[in-house]
């Protein structure tokens, strides 16, 4: 049986909930509130939230939370290697991430987030991520994720499969 239970913790800063997760006789800690993990699966606009995700951008994103992402998304850092503005090695020897490294992390969690409500299932997201698309001029979706403008032309793309619009 799972219990959900929301707690605000004082020593956070403001505005961070967890959510605590029973399960038979173990504990779990969810996603903090706002942070890239629960960004994918709280994908909403909510009044405030773009606000709340720029504050956190400048703060920077921990380690912890990137490494949560990963680890939700079943993916690993060698394949979000080319999409970030670091490299891998340098993301390793830092605690918290600089503002644009934090931006394209927090990009990457609401396109996860808004593939995720499309598609039936993560595989379905993932293999379509890999698969050329004739609308996206034959390139894989996934290998424009380097750029602001790929991210636009993805996201559009997938809201389209969503409404079923197809060009």
């Amino acid at each position: 049986m799972n219990v959900k239970e929301k707690s605000k913790d004082s020593n956070k800063k403001k505005g961070v909930t967890k959510t605590r997760v029973a399960t038979k006789g173990r504990e779990s800690v969810g996603p903090a509130k706002f942070s890239p993990s629960w960004v994918v699966a709280n994908a909403k606009d909510a009044p405030g939230f773009k606000m709340e995700l720029i504050g956190r951008i400048r703060e920077g994103v921990k380690k912890t939370d990137w490494k949560q992402l990963i680890h939700f998304t079943g993916s690993t850092e060698k394949e979000f290697e080319h999409i970030l503005p670091a490299s891998i090695s340098s993301m390793q020897k830092k605690t918290v991430y600089g503002k644009e490294t934090s931006e394209r992390i927090y990009e990457l969690a609401r396109l996860f987030g808004l593939g995720y409500e499309v598609f039936d299932s993560k595989e379905d997201f993932k293999k379509w991520l890999m698969t050329p698309s004739k609308t996206l001029g034959n390139k894989i979706p996934f290998e424009l994720l380097d750029s602001s403008f790929g991210f636009e032309m993805v996201e559009t793309e997938i809201v389209r499969i969503q409404y079923n619009v197809y060009s």
